[in-house]
């Protein structure tokens, strides 16, 4: 080898081994593959959960890598809150075919660069926040591409004819993608397709395009939410291979073709809020094996077709809301399959096939108002858990065999027939949370022995031939808080037991109950509770009953006042001469400090420009904006030419903080010196002495969410100069609502160990010039030492209206003891109400929950003063959402997480139902089930 040759061939070394691949450190020990992997990590700003990625380890051992031979096939980076780019050297991963960015909040316009990616098949974009217009050439994306999903992002326009040009797409996911805009009729034309989803979109009106009945391959069809009209097409027979099919809520109208009944592979149909009319074809059920069948809130008549269940694979059959006749049909009567059925509010009538009481996965049995008749039978299936029977016309006695009904946990028989006595046997019932009874000609004493109801916390007799005496173990009941007896014959005192129920409603009215009540219920919540009983009497003029002292008068009264007046003046001479003595003393030693300086103390968690003497002059009367249980809160300017100001939260106390209050200084102080997010209230820095605790945050201008929601609430002593006339309008009320999710989310998801802040509050949010939401108020909060986990405090905290139900009664405490707070919040924010403004003397939370499940249009519920047209859907998404995260169970409430992408990706959209949701964490199933009618005690939200 020459020489020449020699330096070339060293130069060309130097060359290749000092080239920068991609990676943290540029040597020639680290893969090209691993490098780019290793960059797009830190491009996306080091996610914590992905921490694991270091140089020092194979990436084909990263579970978010999947590799072939020791090439890089495969990145799935989901929910980690990535708000970075996608950067263009991913596609350098020439083999790359599988790419999954779901539930992030990457921005931008639709990544063209991703044209370079020339192998992909999979690509999931959904959840995030791209912008602008999808591109017309977006065919150019790779010509491999099987699995195309860019649901829930915010682009605008039309939808482009030009995705037909990806030919071989077997799954094309569109779901809460455009606004205003409008879907190609050239969809039909790719002839691979298995599914197609167009759910959630703000269309303008479109009917379903008949090239769409070329599909000859799609399984899965869905375009609910999406504004369509006209019909659906008759040529639908022609799709062979449909197997689910959802057009829901739209304006679809005239009558089901008798075709999509024959289609041989269909298995579910959800056609529910719609115009639709005629009868039902009585071909469904016949030709397929149909699992789910809902075509509720229409304008159906006639009668059920009676092969529904032939196949006996029949899962959920769904018709309220219509106005059909005739009986249940008759497969219903051994369909063991069936876990739900919802014939509510039709004009259904006969008896019920006895098999569909003890069909044995039957979880769900809704079929009140309609004209149902028969007697209840002894036994059901052990997974029955929900009961409607109300408003029909069934009769005879509540069957002794109902102790059977092992797993019933709701039963409502409102207005029918029932004659007898309330068995016994009811109390066997331990899982029993609702049970209500009114209206129906029950007779004899209220049973006994009734502590196994632990769960109990509705119970309805009222309107019945009741008597006796109202039996003191109501009052043991753990979880009861409405309680009506009213309108029967119940004679006697009111037990003592039920002043101690904390109840939310309570009527006892039109009885003969005698003698004075208990002390704990004269309270003006309860003015309506006793009316029309004549006996009754009470301390209280506000109750409307007669005054129990003007009857207890005595000829030995005089004397026993005059005994307790002269031991009262004895007592109080007694007293005034201790506080002589302990004034006396207390004056030698404030006289004695006087003379000591304090010794103030500034620990500061930010860089400050001020020190404890620009605060502690300014702690003055009139700088006083907010007082609260653990101490008063100043305005303090701290730089005259800046007009900057800050927020100084004082806990005094002229002796010692008392151990309550230091506890909720140390809590604040260790919480919010370590946290750093835009949405929680930014904590700049503590002063202490030995008598007094100063907490300086920064100053929010436009004070807390609730001054602004419920201005009548105000007062002086805590509104300070805080006076406004004008209204929170809608598009505030949505940033104040996603601001302050997503800093809870950050409190339970990123911090480490989760924080639960215990009180979340309208007047703990506060709101700076630009309507930001910030968090505030930490005296409460807890670490958790373990994820998830229930932690059980000393003493039940928070404030009425937004405590959770488990938490008041176990005191047990975590994340989604937050989430139910904030559902209140977001029901605030859709009504206007307050936290204790429901009707009938129920929490907003229980009023909205009732209201809903009643079938009241949630219109009715929303806040009148910021009502527009345009802002409708969202108003409606908010209560829904706020009803969910209230939910009486915690399992059925979502994470914050999920309320963060739900509240960040709908505020101009609807709800997502479960095609939107496409996610595979095993989290999002109580959010699934609640969108769509799951069992968690809520009606479906499809039902309005």
């Amino acid at each position: 080898m020459s020489i020449s040759t020699q330096i070339n061939f060293c130069i060309l070394t130097i060359l290749i081994f000092s080239f920068p691949f991609y990676g943290e450190s540029q040597t020639s020990s680290i893969n090209p593959e691993r490098s780019i992997l290793l960059d797009l990590k830190k491009h996306f700003s080091n996610p914590p959960n992905i921490s694991h990625w270091k140089s020092s380890s194979d990436h084909c051992t990263w579970p978010e890598i999947t590799c072939r031979d020791g090439i890089v096939t495969g990145i799935q980076l989901v929910w980690l809150l990535i708000s970075d780019t996608i950067p263009p050297f991913i596609c350098h991963l020439k083999n790359l075919t599988f790419l999954d960015l779901n539930h992030n909040y990457i921005p931008g316009s639709f990544p063209t660069l991703l044209y370079n990616c020339s192998n992909l098949e999979y690509l999931d974009l959904s959840f995030n926040n791209f912008s602008g217009i999808i591109p017309d050439d977006i065919s150019r994306l790779s010509p491999h591409l099987e699995v195309f999903n860019l649901s829930s992002n915010w682009f605008v326009g039309r939808i482009p004819a030009g995705i037909s040009g990806l030919k071989g797409l077997k799954e094309l996911q569109l779901a809460g993608v455009v606004s205003n805009g409008s879907f190609p009729s050239e969809i039909g034309n790719l002839p691979n397709l298995e599914v197609l989803v167009l759910s959630q979109n703000s269309f303008t009106p479109q009917e379903i395009p008949p090239s769409f009945t070329q599909l000859k391959k799609l399984r899965n069809l869905s375009i609910n939410q999406a504004n369509l009209i006209g019909e659906i097409p008759a040529n639908i027979s022609n799709m062979t291979a449909l197997e689910f099919l959802d057009l829901s809520v739209n304006n679809i109208s005239g009558s089901i073709p008798v075709g999509l009944g024959r289609l041989p592979a269909l298995r579910d149909v959800c056609l529910y809020t719609n115009n639709l009319s005629g009868e039902i074809p009585m071909v469904f059920g016949q030709f397929s094996k149909l699992n789910t069948f809902d075509v509720s809130t229409n304008h159906l008549t006639g009668s059920l077709p009676e092969g529904l269940c032939s196949n006996k694979v029949l899962s959920s059959l769904i018709v309220f809301n219509n106005n059909l006749t005739g009986q249940l049909p008759k497969s219903l009567e051994d369909c063991n399959t069936l876990k739900g059925v919802r014939v509510e509010r039709n004009n259904l009538s006969g008896t019920i096939p006895e098999g569909l009481w003890t069909a044995r996965n039957l979880n769900r049995l809704l079929m009140n108002n309609n004209q149902f008749t028969g007697q209840l039978p002894q036994k059901v299936a052990s997974n029955l858990s929900l009961v409607d029977i109300s408003n029909n016309r069934f009769s005879g006695e509540i069957p002794t065999g109902i102790s059977s009904w092992s797993n019933l946990g709701v039963f409502r028989a409102s207005n029918n027939l029932f004659t007898g006595n309330i068995p016994q046997q009811l109390t066997a019932l331990r899982f029993l949370s609702t049970l209500l009874l009114d209206r129906n000609r029950l007779s004899g004493n209220f049973v006994s022995n009734i502590t196994s109801w632990k769960s109990l916390d509705t119970l309805n007799c009222s309107r019945n031939q009741l008597s006796g005496n109202i039996p003191p173990e109501l009052g043991l009941l753990p979880n009861l808080v409405q309680l009506d007896l009213s309108e029967n014959q119940f004679s006697g005192e009111i037990p003592s037991e039920i002043g101690r129920l904390r109840l939310s409603a309570l009527n006892l009215s039109s009885n003969h109950l005698s003698g004075k009540i208990p002390e704990e219920l004269e309270v003006a919540a309860f003015n309506k509770s006793f009316l029309n009983n004549p006996n009754l009497c009470a301390d209280t003029p506000s109750l409307h009953l007669r005054d129990c002292k003007s009857n207890n008068k005595s000829s030995g009264e005089v004397s026993v006042k005059l005994i307790a007046i002269l031991g009262t003046i004895g007592v109080f001479l007694l007293l005034v001469a201790i506080l002589y003595i302990w004034y006396s003393f207390r004056s030698h030693r404030k006289r004695k400090k006087k003379r000591l300086v304090p010794n103030w103390k500034l620990t500061a968690f930010h860089t400050i420009s001020f020190t404890e003497s620009n605060i502690l002059p300014n702690l003055a009367e009139n700088n006083v904006v907010g007082t609260g249980g653990s101490g008063i809160v100043y305005v303090v300017p701290i730089g005259k030419s800046s007009g900057e100001n800050v927020a100084v939260k004082r806990i005094w106390n002229s002796q010692k903080l008392d151990e309550k209050l230091e506890k909720e200084f140390i809590a604040e102080v260790e919480t919010l010196g370590t946290i750093r997010h835009t949405n929680i209230v930014k904590l700049l820095c503590c002063i202490s002495s030995e008598e007094s605790k100063l907490l300086v945050y920064e100053y929010m201008e436009n004070h807390s969410l609730d001054l602004w929601l419920h201005p009548k609430r105000r007062s002086a002593g805590n509104s300070g100069s805080f006076q406004r006339q004008l209204i929170l309008d809608w598009p505030k009320r949505i940033r104040v609502a996603i601001g302050t999710a997503k800093g809870l989310c950050y409190m339970h998801h990123n911090c480490s160990p989760p924080i639960v802040h215990r009180d979340v509050k309208s007047s703990n949010i506060l709101l700076d010039s630009e309507f930001n939401a910030k968090i505030a108020d930490f005296g409460l909060a807890r670490m958790l030492n373990k994820h998830g986990q229930p932690n059980i405090v000393s003493a039940v905290a928070g404030s009425f209206g937004y405590i959770a139900p488990e938490y008041a009664h176990t005191r047990k405490v975590n994340q989604k003891t937050d989430v139910y707070s904030f559902g209140v919040i977001l029901l605030e924010l859709a009504t206007g109400r307050g936290p204790t403004d429901g009707d009938d003397d129920r929490s907003l939370a229980d009023w909205a929950r009732y209201h809903f499940q009643e079938g009241n249009p949630i219109e009715d519920a929303l806040d009148e003063t910021i009502k527009e047209p345009k802002y409708l859907d969202e108003m409606r998404s908010m209560f829904r959402l706020g009803i969910l995260c209230a939910a009486t169970n915690p399992s059925e409430r979502p994470t914050m997480r999920e309320v963060v992408h739900i509240l960040v990706h709908c505020s101009n959209k609807l709800l997502p139902d479960r095609n939107r949701i496409s996610r595979s964490k095993s989290e999002a199933s109580s959010l699934l089930k609640a969108f769509k009618g799951g069992d968690n005690g809520l009606m479906p939200f499809h039902e309005v």
